[in-house]
């Protein structure tokens, strides 16, 4: 398996960031990924999915994604460019359904209090190392098996379960 690494701008978002804040109820009634994605945490950050290039890193303090169970909001967040997730924790169902749809998550401490958005983040999601290039800061969280690698680099657990039918 070919490691993964993920660089970007950080973006940085704040505690108890819930799904109905990454991708607000209203545009529900769609499963479209693009059309998700132009609504990507508006409701924190208008313009949020205008202003972020292909790659960048959202950077999140504790319980990122908690609320409901809904699998748009991972959806979104990856169709909209955003190529991995940090935060200092994450709410399990979100968790498991961005493993799900093949968007990574790293969980650690100390990136979201140094952060500053638009610093240069760096992510290894085999050995687990966050560096913040900007300012010269390395953090090191546990590494994502490799069977999440695989399931991340297929594409999600779908297209995972196809390759091998």
């Amino acid at each position: 398996m070919s490691e993964q690494i993920f660089q970007g701008k950080a973006w940085k978002f704040g505690h108890n960031i819930d799904t109905d804040i990454i991708i607000p109820a209203r545009y529900l009634n769609t499963s479209d990924p693009e059309l998700l994605a132009q609504h990507c945490m508006e409701g924190e950050f208008p313009g949020f999915n205008k202003a972020i290039s292909a790659g960048d890193i959202l950077i999140a303090g504790e319980n990122f994604g908690c609320g409901s169970s809904r699998e748009h909001a991972p959806v979104c967040i990856k169709a909209a460019g955003i190529s991995c997730v940090v935060a200092s924790s994450f709410a399990r169902i979100f968790y498991r359904n961005a493993i799900n749809i093949g968007l990574p998550l790293v969980e650690v401490a100390g990136v979201w209090e140094d952060a500053e958005q638009g610093n240069e983040i760096r992510v290894s999601a085999a050995d687990g190392k966050i560096e913040n290039l900007t300012k010269g800061k390395s953090y090191t969280a546990a590494g994502l098996p490799e069977f999440i690698r695989e399931l991340i680099g297929a594409g999600g657990l779908i297209p995972w379960v196809r390759s091998r039918l």
